[in-house]
């Protein structure tokens, strides 16, 4: 029976880790079936955030701009998390942001993982939704704060137990952590050439970047570099 595990869950700015932003984090370290400690923060995305995630999450800029910057809150996380396996509610997702943010930053993880989705996909084929919300009203597992990471853990948490309890007679490797694969490549941050370049077209151009240029990556800074230019022109010296 696995017992031991870090229930996890973020909120992002979107869904491609390559592309998006961590929003916030939420992890709950549970040992043998208790909640020994938890970890929480908003994260500082460097983006504004949209409408859609605000309507969904509740966060707003103002909230974001206070959160801590991604590369602090993620070495926290990796180190909070050690070498335990990880658990969530379609788990893959937010251990793609995190190992995509880790090899940014040089770090190294390589997690197991207990997917709550896959389990109630297997045990609960009649459900007609299989949502962590829906799943929640299904088990009457009460949802203060939907859609906010350290509530989402937990919810994933106590629907792992759940299950766990309505089916005790299913195969014991359902409920086992698997190896997660994630494949990312490593994104390098903007080069000073490039935020010298950017600031010179912003300013020239009088634009307002709704992102941090200090934020951003190699690549992201010169797909905005390309657009500014394809759309407003050169700097003419």
């Amino acid at each position: 029976m696995t017992d031991t595990y870090i229930a996890l869950d973020l909120e992002t700015t979107g869904l491609s880790p390559s592309a998006e932003r961590i929003l916030e984090i939420g992890a709950v370290k549970v040992v043998h079936g208790q909640v020994k400690e938890t970890y929480a923060t908003l994260v500082n995305p460097g983006r504004k955030i949209g409408e859609r995630i605000e309507a969904l999450t509740g966060i707003t800029d103002e909230m974001a701009l206070g959160g801590m910057d991604t590369g602090k809150a993620v070495r926290e996380l990796v180190e909070f998390c050690g070498d335990f396996p990880l658990l969530g509610h379609n788990i893959l997702f937010d251990y793609g942001f995190i190992k995509q943010n880790a090899l940014n930053l040089g770090l190294s993880i390589d997690c197991e993982g207990i997917d709550t989705l896959k389990i109630a996909r297997t045990l609960l084929p009649d459900l007609e939704h299989r949502s962590l919300e829906a799943l929640c009203v299904y088990y009457k597992i009460r949802q203060e704060n939907a859609h906010r990471a350290l509530s989402d853990a937990m919810n994933a948490m106590e629907l792992y137990g759940c299950m766990r309890e309505q089916f005790p007679d299913s195969p014991e490797e359902i409920f086992k952590p698997v190896p997660l694969i994630y494949k990312a490549k490593k994104q390098g941050a903007i080069t000073p050439a490039q935020k010298g370049y950017l600031n010179d077209l912003i300013k020239y151009h009088k634009i307002t970047l709704e992102m941090s240029v200090d934020s951003l990556t190699k690549n992201e800074a010169s797909r905005i570099i390309d657009r500014i230019i394809l759309e407003y022109g050169r700097i003419q010296r």
